[in-house]
């Protein structure tokens, strides 16, 4: 199985961990990724409020460059933001073929041309839908029984393309998290706004926002992302929190694809766990304990 692989601008700097993770979990399931090639920014949130075509060229170039590269591909996408902005392509443009002349009177100046037919998938889809829980289960080599793993989808995956899973009640993560032997811990916060950039430009809403899935993530042993920023704000503000709470909010916070691999023996190097800013001394030391269980059966 092979996809067009879109890893994005987060993901080639600060979310490094979810790049890596990402390619080395699909590899050891049998995924090939091939990286398109000269990809650019997909705009982010910031190019909208500079020029509605602007976001739209944007993510729309790549999107030409993955037709260019490997017709009938699809394009894989880990960034939530990333996969918005280029499934918002795919949607607007096969619905308005007017837009899709506007687009590609820009794309022309790097004879470039965009048909739509590639189509558009996040990584989350990709592992439930076409990978499959079974498959990453019968990956595992260390199963995490009795730990307590809460799913953090966040706001942009699922949301205003509710393609692959339900916005307000999300379910895709369940299958993914038991197939580690984790257990899903029960909460209704999966699906709510972590503050995204209020962090930087209203900071007391996106402590408010991200202090309230941290309290009601009590319990568990870790809280898993899919988002670049979701993930940071979780990870990053969990001092400040604390302190505006008067209370410890401290939690490990991993990217899927992370616990995924620890669950397939993959190194924490492997997975660059060390530049995660928040995993718990409690969660260090059960996953050392489970692969000291697990070299021991291996022995027996």
């Amino acid at each position: 199985m092979q996809y067009l692989y879109y890893p994005g601008c987060s993901l080639d700097g600060t979310a490094s961990a979810y790049n890596r993770s990402t390619r080395a979990v699909l590899q050891t399931a049998g995924i090939e990724l091939l990286e398109l090639n000269d990809w650019t920014c997909c705009g982010a949130t910031a190019a909208d409020g500079v020029s509605r075509l602007l976001s739209l060229v944007l993510p729309a170039r790549n999107l030409a460059l993955a037709e260019k590269m490997h017709p009938g591909l699809d394009i894989l996408v880990p960034c939530s933001a990333c996969y918005l902005n280029l499934k918002k392509v795919e949607v607007k443009v096969g619905s308005d073929p007017g837009l899709l002349e506007e687009i590609n009177s820009v794309l022309a100046a790097e004879d470039l041309t965009l048909t739509c037919s590639v189509k558009v998938k996040h990584l989350l889809e990709v592992l439930t839908n076409e990978v499959g829980p079974e498959v990453l289960a019968a990956n595992v080599i260390r199963p995490f029984e009795g730990l307590s793993v809460a799913p953090y989808y966040g706001c942009q995956c699922l949301r205003p393309f509710a393609v692959f899973d339900d916005p307000e009640e999300p379910h895709t993560m369940d299958g993914l998290i038991r197939a580690t032997g984790a257990d899903v811990f029960t909460w209704s916060m999966g699906p709510k706004c972590c503050g995204a950039s209020h962090m930087n430009t209203k900071m007391e809403v996106g402590l408010a926002l991200s202090g309230a899935i941290l309290a009601a993530a009590r319990g568990a042993d870790a809280i898993v992302t899919v988002c670049p920023m979701c993930q940071l704000n979780l990870e990053g503000y969990q001092e400040k929190i604390s302190r505006l709470k008067a209370e410890a909010l401290h939690n490990t916070i991993l990217y899927l694809p992370q616990l995924l691999g620890l669950a397939m023996g993959l190194t924490e190097a492997e997975l660059e766990l060390n530049t995660n800013l928040a995993v718990g001394a409690d969660f260090q030391t059960k996953i050392a304990q489970w692969s000291a269980d697990t070299a021991t059966a291996a022995h027996s």
